[in-house]
């Protein structure tokens, strides 16, 4: 038992020990995992192919052997700190520990190495003290303009020396002190520096990537970034005012109130959409949203993350959260950082003291800020309920201010050509509600009134959301002032009872004398809920005479029709893949879905869903109590009926063949 204590308590010490590693020492953990069958000290690394960056590997990189979108290649290499030894494996010795000025030498910073000598640094780093150095490397330096590094070097007593200095700390800093979101003060007059320490490893300082880290040395510690950094003075907003091609974005951040936002502190992510971006889309939508403050607003904070995010801290599609509340897929494709798969950013890493500043070609709209119109011109699955809005003379509620609720039926939802009528006009009335709603905040057996003055009720089922026979089929869309719900077929409000519906049906005429004949009339039109799997006179027509006429004259009947009417209402987009429902006589009726038709007993419903005040009517292509599960049922009710195979055979061949063909 004390064995099994220790165990226990040694488990908990390892977990321990790596929950607290920060994400890059991680990182570099799961690197040396795949490193260590080369030797002590090695960690593998992945390189873009055709590139020269490089990142220790994580596990989802490790197995999917790419980084934004790109394939690598492995390599193996020394981990930081160490070193090869000749006729050793791996890399067992230790570098040696020498001042910063030597150390840059060892980790091939050699420009900056050259820089220091130029503006009489060397001294300074060669001595006493305690520094951090973030030395650019010499791809860094190289990728300067020429213009810049032009102007630092002619004037190497002082621009150059206060560029190295703005990449000094005056204390040891290892990648565990460089903390997310915090700041140090620099050599040169104290400016600030930002570090980022995000949780798939990358670490940046000012945006620039630590791609050698924790080089130590006697008077401190070097890390190697891939970009020559710059102070930073001004906040966001004071950037914007600087670039002529924000000039747009800058009148919409006052109009929006958000001026004191981007001028106070905070760690912004701001992707600046150009005069360009403003300009792509139509003037009146444009000058719409610029006139409203609240859609303004949103369609500015949508465009602002919560967080700061570096281009380099971008390895994969990554899911962020904006200050309006949506979310934006930031990734990467190669170089390209993209967002929502589309690279729309043109510029990258501007930075301010409060955040950064990413310039981009497309405006980014969200549907809080859009009429119920654009949502659903920007939904094509919902294209011909758009139009037959449009053609019915509704689009008053689509673009004004008035709070409403569309249900657009998906395209799918229509049945061959479809044109406009005077039915077709009253029934997409029944598709606007009077009021904007949340499908969440929807309850069984609501009811909700349309346009045309109709109450449409709501179903819940287990496995969807339904308003009469349409059943939701994505998440609600919130515009500006209404909302809209996707469903699966077309609104059909009741007309009447149950009996109304099948009185009104003549493909039904047959049923209906039956159910006279039976005695339940009164029975359906009671103020009750019934589910009715009815037969069809073509179902009945495919009987041979002799047994139709047994049927009809059997004073049994009542019992066999009252096995067609289920005791509850569900409706075709309430089943599941195995439902119950019990009927007026007999023990269950067993429900079914497959490809999206709707089974009873294994009988096919061919057309579904017709809606009643008291219930819902389904039409069966074949009776339900055929061949065994008519002989079962009708022992069940102690009545005495036959069911020949010639005429199972028969009815099930011809109507099951007719129902695919519809089905299809």
């Amino acid at each position: 038992m004390k064995g099994l204590t220790l165990a226990a308590l040694a488990v908990t010490l390892i977990a321990t020990v790596f929950a607290t590693k920060s994400p890059y020492q991680a990182v570099l953990q799961h690197s040396r995992i795949r490193g260590r069958q080369h030797g002590p000290n090695v960690c593998a690394m992945q390189r873009i192919r055709g590139t020269d960056k490089k990142y220790f590997t994580n596990c989802k990189q490790w197995y999917h052997r790419k980084i934004c979108g790109k394939p690598t290649v492995i390599s193996y290499e020394c981990c930081p700190g160490y070193e090869k030894v000749v006729g050793e494996k791996g890399c067992p010795a230790a570098l040696p520990l020498v001042n910063i000025y030597n150390t840059l030498g060892v980790v091939g910073a050699t420009t900056t190495r050259m820089y220091s000598e130029r503006a009489k640094l060397q001294e300074e780093i060669e001595g006493p003290g305690s520094f951090t150095f973030f030395s650019p490397s010499n791809e860094a330096w190289a990728e300067l303009p020429t213009e810049i590094l032009d102007a630092l070097v002619s004037n190497v007593n002082i621009e150059l020396l206060n560029a190295l200095h703005y990449h000094m700390v005056n204390q040891r800093l290892t990648s565990d002190d460089l903390k997310h979101g915090s700041s140090f003060p620099s050599m040169y007059q104290d400016f600030n520096i930002q570090i980022h320490h995000y949780p798939n490893g990358v670490v940046t300082v000012n945006c620039a990537r630590l791609v050698k880290t924790d080089q130590h040395a006697t008077n401190g510690i070097v890390h190697v970034v891939n970009r020559v950094i710059t102070a930073i003075t001004n906040n966001i907003h004071s950037f914007l005012e600087t670039v002529d091609d924000l000039e747009t974005l800058r009148t919409a951040v006052a109009a929006a109130g958000l001026t004191a936002m981007l001028e106070n502190e905070g760690s912004y992510t701001v992707f600046a959409p150009t005069n360009e971006a403003f300009e792509k889309i139509p003037p009146d939508m444009l000058s719409r949203i610029l006139g409203d403050p609240v859609a303004l607003k949103d369609l500015l904070n949508n465009h602002i993350l919560k967080n700061m995010y570096c281009a380099d801290s971008i390895v994969s599609g990554t899911p962020l959260e904006t200050l309006q509340g949506t979310v934006l897929e930031v990734g990467c494709d190669g170089e390209e950082m993209t967002l929502n798969g589309k690279a729309i950013i043109t510029t990258k890493d501007h930075l301010g003291t409060n955040g950064v500043v990413h310039y981009i070609n497309e405006l980014l709209i969200p549907d809080s800020a859009k009429t119920l119109k654009e949502i659903a011109e920007g939904v094509p699955q919902v294209s011909t309920a758009t139009k037959l809005f449009e053609d019915a003379g509704l689009n008053r509620y689509l673009t004004g201010t008035e709070a409403v609720t569309m249900i657009a039926p998906q395209n799918y939802a229509f049945k061959g050509s479809v044109t406009m009528t005077p039915e077709m006009r009253k029934a997409m009335k029944n598709h606007i509600l009077k009021e904007r709603l949340s499908s969440k905040s929807l309850y069984h057996d609501q009811k909700l009134e349309t346009l045309s003055g109709n109450k449409l009720r709501v179903f819940m089922y287990r496995n969807n959301l339904c308003i009469e026979n349409a059943c939701i089929a994505a998440h609600d869309i919130n515009g500006r002032y209404g909302t809209m719900f996707a469903v699966d077929k077309v609104l059909a409000p009741p007309m009447g009872n149950v009996m109304d519906v099948l009185k009104a049906d003549n493909r039904f005429s047959i049923l209906v004398d039956l159910i006279q004949k039976a005695g339940m009339t009164e029975l359906l039109n009671q103020n009750r809920v019934y589910t009715i799997f009815a037969l069809t006179d073509e179902a009945f027509r495919a009987m041979p005479p002799a047994d139709f006429n047994k049927l009809t004259n059997d004073k049994e009947l009542a019992k066999v029709l009252k096995y067609h009417i289920g005791d509850g209402f569900i409706i075709s987009g309430g089943v599941t893949s195995h439902n119950r429902l019990k009927p007026l006589l007999g023990e269950k009726l067993e429900l079914g879905i497959r490809n999206s038709t709707m089974y009873v007993n294994r009988v096919p419903v061919v057309d579904s869903d017709l809606m009643a005040t008291n219930g819902v009517v389904h039409k069966a292509v074949i009776h339900l109590a055929l061949k065994l599960k008519m002989r079962v049922v009708f022992k069940q009710l102690h009545i005495s009926y036959h069911v020949s195979d010639d005429l199972f055979q028969k009815v099930l061949k011809s109507q099951s063949s007719k129902t695919m063909s519809r089905v299809q």
